[in-house]
């Protein structure tokens, strides 16, 4: 008998890929799917760690929740936020100035998880930010036992992937993954099938930063997103205004507000004020509304 003609032995298993079945994955989608109940798009509100300082960044973060944020992105500050935009940029430098940490951004997480345990709360950083300082699967444990449900690494693709969606899955984290208009359609179906809790969709490309009016294809290109995904799809970065919601809302489950309400609370901490925008924007949310 030739090596040709040989059985063929056992087959090695195959490697276990995403982290959609793990329980920060599982929070996040029972969130979705409760907003869903009521007729409402799932809104997420993005803060920056530390920014100003560490004790508004607290209560804005606390207020945004209470104002109608069903999910809460915390955005750990960075000295090189290559996908921020002018806005988020300024927030990062003024909050590194004022002393933010990764330490002191996890104290942070766990003091708001502490006063609103039962929304999900999922940090958005860098790679070299968040797991070139320690080995994926302290870092990952790290942000689970502090309160996260899940994580951005704004960064990451699915390429290089692998090795933290094993540590996300050992820390019981879902893996958020992005996708872009300029992402081929397969690769959209293959990102999505990876994505943890949900899949954030990048609405225009560039950097973040609030804007006046959305891309004329944006409803196209998230249409097809939502099609490919088998989880909760968000659309993110440019999304301002109560009128972004409503139009968004009718394609899309979720969607992410950041800068605007960075600018809403501004150096001067005006947490009253982003509260106020998170509540228009909450009510967007409601079906009624679109």
């Amino acid at each position: 008998m030739t090596a040709a003609t040989l059985p063929a032995g056992p087959r090695a298993p195959a490697r276990p890929t995403g982290t959609n079945a793990t329980a920060g994955a599982a929070r996040i989608r029972a969130t979705f799917a409760g907003a869903a109940a009521q007729a409402r798009t799932t809104l997420i509100a993005y803060i920056v760690a530390g920014y100003p300082d560490a004790e508004t960044s607290h209560a804005a973060a606390v207020a945004a929740i209470d104002a109608g944020a069903d999910v809460l992105e915390l955005g750990l500050p960075y000295s090189d936020p290559l996908a921020d935009g002018a806005t988020l940029q300024h927030a990062s430098s003024v909050a590194l100035r004022n002393g933010a940490t990764f330490d002191h951004s996890l104290e942070l997480l766990a003091r708001i998880h502490r006063a609103r345990p039962a929304v999900p709360l999922v940090p958005m950083a860098y790679v070299n930010q968040a797991l070139g300082r320690d080995d994926p699967q302290a870092a990952l444990r790290r942000l689970a036992e502090a309160g996260a449900s899940g994580l951005i690494l704004a960064d990451l693709t699915i390429d290089e992937g692998a090795e933290i969606e094993d540590a996300a899955r050992a820390a019981d984290l879902a893996l958020v993954y992005l996708v872009a208009p300029t992402t081929a359609p397969e690769r959209r179906t293959a990102i999505a099938g990876r994505s943890g809790g949900y899949l954030y969709a990048v609405s225009f490309v560039g950097v973040t930063g609030a804007r006046r009016t959305l891309p004329a294809g944006v409803g196209t290109f998230l249409r097809d997103v939502r099609d490919r995904s088998p989880i909760p799809v968000a659309a993110g970065f440019g999304v301002s205004r109560p009128a972004h919601v409503r139009r968004l809302g009718r394609v899309v489950d979720g969607v992410i507000v950041g800068s605007a309400l960075v600018d809403a609370l501004g150096d001067g901490g005006d947490v009253a004020r982003m509260a106020d925008l998170v509540r228009g924007l909450a009510v967007a949310t409601s079906e009624d509304a679109r």
